[in-house]
């Protein structure tokens, strides 16, 4: 039995550590021809760098809750590049 719970332990500090080694959004939107977009990617990446220190804080994953905002961010940033490369292609 204490095995496992050892097991279970060390199993929960590689997901979390996991989780928080992950690389925040990438901030590639030009503030110059797109201030605006650029401005939404850079908050983008506060909330997600936030969510990260919010997991450190409370040891885990927050019941999966966190990870999925994360997984939205990222989701997100992909969107705000998409809609810049498009204006640049009108």
């Amino acid at each position: 039995m204490k095995k496992l719970a050892v097991g279970g332990l060390i199993a929960v500090a590689v997901f979390a550590s996991s989780a928080l080694l992950a690389d925040p959004p990438v901030q590639d939107i030009s503030a110059a021809r797109h201030p605006n977009l650029a401005a939404a990617q850079r908050l983008v990446r506060q909330a997600w760098v936030r969510i990260s220190a919010a997991q450190a804080a409370n040891e885990g994953d927050m019941g999966g809750h966190a990870q999925r905002a994360k997984d939205l961010l990222d989701q997100v940033n992909a969107e705000l590049k998409a809609a810049a490369e498009a204006a640049n292609h009108r």
